[in-house]
């Protein structure tokens, strides 16, 4: 697909990173390095693409509306399973038996959050990773969070903190040296991987079921931030939106994310939005940052449970030799400028499956199916979900009506 998102400016999601001293990112107030930036998105020809440092174009803008990206995730074996009641912990303050039913709905508040019960709660399921990278001249190290998945050794982090990888190491809780790791299985435009190191009877986290988190819900963020010692930094706040999009600086985008201003900050990179219950809602995955004409403050983003559980699905799926195959539409996109949501297409590109189906220049893309779209990564994160041969409803406001066309989506190739 060639849709181009636009404004807000992304940064692509970068760990603490530990690149060679002329790449070292700007410092922050304490002195030591903070996430990359980047500048604003251009729409590219070549289609969206993620997950290729541009330590260049992220350390020159420092001026604009960026998003910082520091993590992302969540699984089960199952779409719907929580993983992992081994029994062997015992979970923080639960709701009333009223409050959460078997299918996930919620029909009661959860109690009161104890920050320390559940941090104690979650501690045995988060690891520290690092890695070695390999970017040519701008080679170095980043490190960030993972979440164990898995009894026999499962992790799930960010895709960003292991991209470019020539090796990865996982640190235990309780631990002192760390353990080599195998990436399984990268998404990079989910922003998510899989990790194994070797080993049985790990601690695996609980997940909350995708129905059951609601804005308000207390939150902690729970990483390695900016990689201090010790044990990982804890930091509080509530649910503040559901089903956000923003875009990235590659020309992607990111979708289902959950919006909370608990702290999170570069290192946090795959570690846990954790609930109440010590249940996993998000992993966490970008922050935004202001600059001089806008304020961005306790603006953070974790991608939820109901929009990674597939996703994790699929990289198991990829780890056993399945090829991950990418949707195409064919249309280049730009934002409203008049406050109204939606996409307009700005370019119809021959020999895409948009040609000839009605759609043209000038067109609002307004709804995909039945999800609406808000803006250019919305229509990039929608088809990016679906597959090559689906057959999809393209909504559009043309004049003074809407109108819908069926377009058939097409796989996207290397070159694009």
């Amino acid at each position: 697909m060639n849709e181009s998102p636009a404004a807000p400016p992304t940064v692509p999601a970068d760990p603490w990173a530990a690149p060679t001293a002329t790449a070292t990112p700007p410092a922050d107030a304490a002195g030591a390095p903070g996430p990359p930036m980047s500048g604003p998105v251009e729409p590219d020809p070549s289609g969206p693409r993620r997950g290729k440092r541009r330590w260049t174009r992220r350390l020159a803008l420092l001026t604009a509306l960026v998003l910082a990206m520091v993590g992302a995730g969540v699984v089960g074996a199952i779409v719907g399973q929580r993983l992992a009641d081994d029994g062997l912990r015992t979970p923080p303050q639960r709701a009333s038996e009223a409050a959460i039913d078997i299918g996930g709905e919620r029909d009661g508040d959860l109690p009161p959050i104890d920050v320390a019960a559940v941090a104690a709660f979650v501690a045995p399921s988060v690891v520290t990773v690092s890695a070695d990278i390999d970017n040519g001249p701008l080679s170095g190290g980043s490190i960030g969070t993972g979440v164990i998945t898995t009894e026999d050794g499962e992790i799930l982090t960010n895709a960003h903190v292991v991209e470019d990888a020539t090796a990865i190491r996982v640190r235990l809780a309780g631990e002192s040296e760390p353990r080599e790791a195998t990436l399984l299985a990268s998404d990079p435009g989910n922003d998510l991987a899989l990790l194994r190191v070797d080993g049985d009877n790990f601690e695996p986290a609980r997940f909350a079921d995708p129905g059951s988190v609601r804005i308000g819900d207390d939150v902690v963020a729970i990483g390695f931030a900016l990689d201090l010692d010790g044990d990982p930094t804890v930091t509080l706040g509530i649910v503040s939106a559901l089903d956000r999009t923003i875009s990235t600086s590659d020309g992607g985008a990111l979708d289902g994310l959950i919006q909370t201003d608990a702290a999170i900050s570069s290192g946090n990179s795959g570690g846990p939005l954790v609930n109440a219950l010590g249940e996993v809602v998000g992993i966490n995955t970008a922050v935004a940052v202001g600059d001089a004409t806008t304020a961005a403050t306790n603006v953070g983003f974790a991608i939820s449970v109901k929009e990674a559980l597939p996703v994790i699905d699929s990289l198991r799926a990829q780890a056993n030799g399945e090829v991950r195959r990418e949707a195409r539409l064919g249309v280049r996109v730009s934002p409203r400028r008049d406050g109204g949501q939606g996409a307009i297409v700005e370019v119809v590109e021959e020999g895409t499956p948009a040609a000839g189906t009605g759609l043209r220049p000038g067109d609002i893309v307004i709804a995909v199916d039945d999800v609406s779209i808000d803006g250019p990564p919305g229509l990039v994160a929608v088809i990016r979900d679906h597959q090559p041969g689906d057959e999809v409803e393209v909504v559009v406001r043309r004049e003074d009506g809407t109108e819908t066309f069926t377009v058939v989506l097409a796989e996207r190739t290397e070159e694009e």
